[in-house]
């Protein structure tokens, strides 16, 4: 079995209250080197067999209808899953 991985990020100009939170704190635990964070979402989609391109294509279309929500999100990777990106 295949892994499909899908990342989605908060387009630039919308505000992320997530992200400017962790923001804020990363100072207080001693990690000042950061000029600004952005939260994002990440999916892993299994796949019976090979990652073929037309489980790629397929993740994508789940990615632009389901996944994410366009009108304020970015798809920023469909890609198979590299093993050595596993957890």
């Amino acid at each position: 079995m295949a892994r499909i991985v899908v990342d989605v990020m908060p387009k630039p100009e919308i505000l992320d209250p997530q992200g400017k939170a962790i923001a804020n704190e990363l100072p207080r635990i001693g990690l000042d080197g950061f000029a600004g964070v952005r939260q994002g979402k990440r999916f892993e989609l299994t796949v019976d067999g090979e990652a073929t391109e037309d489980a790629l294509a397929q993740a994508r279309e789940a990615a632009e209808k389901l996944l994410s929500n366009p009108v304020i999100e970015d798809v920023v990777r469909v890609a198979v899953l590299d093993e050595t990106e596993e957890n």
